[in-house]
């Protein structure tokens, strides 16, 4: 990122590491996506020798905070999260221009983080939950005890779209299962999720939550330190790949929570109403497409493709492309240039391959023209060999592909790399669990889909390309646990042995 800045920065923050606030020499100059040449704020880069006082940190502070029991790490966490909402209206504005999403679901994504951290804490009484088996007569003469211990230091990396909500999937179920962390930002929005990350560190006890922003070719640490026994990772297919990569010449354990090419399959009975398709709009156009859980594809029944089509335009025809404060927008700029460069490209593809292409919106112009902005399309019935169609477009774009039978409608929604999430738009129960089913993704929602739907209870997670691993719900405090057996010799059980 350029160090450079065409207007004096704003906001300042610096890396939390063992309860001290840390500033460096070399800082990351956050650009503002929205308007060429302005810079949004500096946030310090760490090096390698910080990373690692992190780590160590961290490493320090776990014996301590694991002894505190599931009990005593609940009530600390309750008591750090308080007031987190004060600065909520400023964190969403930072992170507004710094990310360009509109105002709203800037503020809904540092919501979402206090919701996520306290209903982690709903679980606490389940962390140290035990099985007992008992001695088995005239076999081994043992009663087993199973239980779960926490890892130690966890690395935690999350992405720039929804950064501060996307950390509530994960981080408290790390600090509630006894392990330390250490938080990495990231590099093109570090600003608004270090701020939080800091004032709710200030309260745990010095060690426990760390958080460093800075160059990627500076974090290895957080992954190939001995010393780090688990890597939390939201992101990309391909960065997930380097995670593994990385992990492996330490055996870091990862869980991956990856991208998605999520289908919605809209069945011959499917209710198309405005209730459906605004619910439809926003799991499609919202944070402008880059959600890794929106629909990515429609896959609609032939007989009902024009009232999708006609429901779509109608909503994106009131789309305004614009700044992310300001109130008339409804669609910010993507978060940068090379992604915009990439769904402009695959829009051209269908576009030179024939398809219908329908585009919508005025492109903004003054202080905003050559801003990361694009323009929301639909795609009806195109190839399917179309990069539209196959690859993540993490832009405000979708194929509308349609089908003529239900085996047919299955069978295209699997046909993908990804698995993360899946929807099934039906008014039959019976036909809902029937293909919802069978589509091979971590969640699935009825006549619903999109981040701001997801139960925040349930375990969260994808298949095959989008990774694995669960977060949310007790599964999500078991992702950062490791189980143990302690065999007690059965006295009763060794003397009738012996006899």
């Amino acid at each position: 990122m350029s160090q450079t800045a065409a207007t004096s920065a704003t906001v300042r923050t610096g890396l939390f590491i063992g309860g001290v606030e840390r500033f460096t020499d070399e800082v990351l100059a956050v650009a503002d996506p929205g308007k060429p040449g302005v810079v949004v704020g500096e946030a310090a880069s760490a090096s390698p020798a910080d990373v690692a006082d992190a780590v160590a940190a961290a490493k320090a502070a776990y014996p301590a905070w694991a002894g505190l029991g599931a009990a005593g790490r609940g009530a600390a966490m309750a008591e750090a999260i308080a007031g987190v909402a004060d600065d909520r209206d400023e964190d969403a504005a930072i992170l507004s221009q710094e990310n360009g999403k509109i105002r709203l679901e800037a503020w809904v994504d540092a919501l979402v983080f206090e919701l996520r951290w306290n209903l982690a804490l709903q679980v606490a009484d389940q962390v140290e939950t035990t099985t007992t088996l008992p001695a088995i007569p005239g076999a081994i003469p043992v009663n087993t005890t199973v239980a779960y211990q926490p890892l130690g230091v966890v690395s935690i990396i999350v992405p720039f779209n929804w950064p501060i909500a996307i950390l509530g999937a994960s981080l408290p179920y790390a600090l509630l299962a006894g392990n330390t962390v250490v938080v990495k930002a990231p590099p093109t929005t570090p600003l608004a999720i270090t701020r939080v990350v800091q004032r709710v560190a200030e309260k745990l006890p010095a060690g426990v939550l760390n958080v460093v922003s800075g160059r990627d070719e500076n974090m290895s640490g957080l992954i190939q330190n001995p010393d780090v026994a688990k890597l939390s990772f939201t992101g990309s297919v391909n960065g997930g790949k380097r995670m593994m990569q990385m992990g492996a010449t330490t055996l870091t354990r990862v869980t991956l929570e990856l991208g998605g090419n999520d289908p919605a399959v809209f069945l011959e009975d499917a209710i198309i109403d405005d209730e459906h398709l605004d619910r439809l709009y926003a799991a499609v156009f919202d944070t402008t497409g880059q959600i890794c859980m929106n629909a990515k594809r429609i896959i609609v029944h032939r007989s009902r493709l024009n009232e999708l089509v006609a429901g779509l335009t109608t909503r994106l025809e009131k789309a305004v492309l614009g700044y992310g404060l300001d109130e008339a927008t409804t669609m910010g700029p993507l978060n940068s240039a090379a992604q915009k460069a990439f769904v402009d490209e695959i829009i051209q593809e269908a576009k030179d391959a024939g398809a219908d292409v329908r585009e919508f919106g005025e492109l903004p112009g003054g202080d905003l023209e050559g801003g990361n902005f694009v323009r929301p399309a639909i795609i009806i019935d195109p190839d399917l060999s179309l990069r539209v169609v196959t690859q993540e477009q993490f832009g405000p774009v979708i194929p509308l592909i349609p089908f003529d039978d239900e085996d047919e409608a299955v069978h295209l929604a699997n046909d993908t790399w990804a698995g993360l999430c899946g929807s099934v738009w039906t008014a039959s129960t019976d036909a809902a669990q029937r293909v919802g089913s069978q589509l091979e993704c971590g969640y699935v929602w009825i006549n619903d889909h999109g981040a701001t739907r997801l139960d925040l209870r349930a375990p969260f997670g994808g298949m095959k390309g989008s990774g694995f691993g669960r977060e949310q719900g007790i599964e999500g405090i078991r992702d950062f646990q490791d189980t143990r057996s302690i065999a007690f010799l059965d006295p009763d059980a060794l003397a009738a042995m012996a006899h």
